[in-house]
């Protein structure tokens, strides 16, 4: 398939981004290979995408991971599902020795595998519904934090798409991210995919980088990054001052994100995955707004 082919796929579907091309093609930049396949029925209908990242292991050896993949095109049972992953597995052109693992992006536990690690859990936002039930779903304390900071002197605003433009915020996250201990995509990563959602053509040349913030004055004090793919924005990072936590900066952000995400035409935003131990105020804030927790079934091999 081309790329505009398999963006016009994924156009409608709430796919993960490590399944968008542009992904793949970030990748590629690293030196990792990209395999890419269309998954058919016996009809010869496309029903499925799965895009395969490959890493070399100990110089001779390939891994093959297929992560939070396949895309499902349309419905399919879990023997189909199966049937269609255990045909990829076989499918894939690699020497020896290779590994291949693939990665769930629904609760479907393939037939004719072997998990070799539990799965992580997620949460999906649904914004097809209007913006009132939507504000009601919230919980109390997640909605009354969202009207403190709404009667704050705190505006919503965002930034461009051009690196120059949100640079700021991935250097505050870096700092960030070294002050506490945590480790994320690399900032090269999220450039390149910007460069490459920028020179894709058809459904997805909208997609990219969209930056929303929080000024206190003349002052940004917090600002969250989202990467937009298909009919879904994931949350990717977010950077909060002292000031910006005490006022709900990230709850004004967040839930204006959600409306100015909803008017572009996304159904859906993933808010990552959620730690209840280390990371369990990140946790409860998304939580909070009480969205569908996604639990992946594992790895499998």
């Amino acid at each position: 398939m081309s790329r505009t082919q398999w963006d016009d796929a994924l156009r409608g579907q709430l796919a993960a981004y490590q399944q968008d091309w542009a992904y793949g093609d970030v990748m590629v930049r690293t030196g990792l290979k990209v395999h890419r396949g269309a998954i058919s029925d016996p009809a010869g209908a496309i029903c499925g995408l799965a895009q395969v990242i490959v890493r070399p292991v100990a110089l001779v050896a390939r891994f093959a991971l297929c992560s939070y993949g396949p895309v499902w095109l349309k419905p399919m049972s879990v023997d189909e599902r199966s049937a269609a992953m255990r045909s990829l597995r076989q499918s894939l052109s690699l020497r020896w020795p290779r590994l291949f693992a693939i990665t769930p992006d629904d609760e479907t536990v393939p037939r004719g595998f072997r998990r070799v690690m539990t799965g992580d859990a997620t949460i999906r936002w649904d914004l097809t519904p209007n913006a009132e039930i939507l504000r009601a779903r919230l919980s109390p304390k997640w909605r009354a934090a969202l009207s403190a900071a709404e009667r704050t002197e705190l505006t919503f605003t965002s930034s461009g798409s051009k690196p120059g433009q949100y640079r700021w915020i991935i250097e505050q996250e870096l700092r960030q991210r070294q002050a506490r201990g945590y480790r994320a995509m690399p900032p090269a990563h999220t450039f390149a995919w910007q460069e490459e959602k920028s020179a894709a053509k058809g459904a997805d040349r909208k997609s990219g980088v969209l930056v929303y913030r929080a000024d206190l004055g003349k002052e940004t004090v917090a600002a969250m990054l989202f990467i937009t793919h298909g009919a879904m924005a994931t949350y990717h990072i977010g950077w909060n001052l002292p000031e910006g936590r005490k006022l709900g900066a990230h709850n004004l952000i967040l839930w204006n994100a959600m409306l100015a995400l909803k008017e572009k035409g996304y159904r859906a935003i993933d808010l990552g995955g959620v730690n209840t131990q280390s990371g369990a105020g990140i946790a409860r804030f998304k939580l909070g707004v009480n969205g569908d927790v996604l639990q992946r079934p594992g790895a499998y091999v």
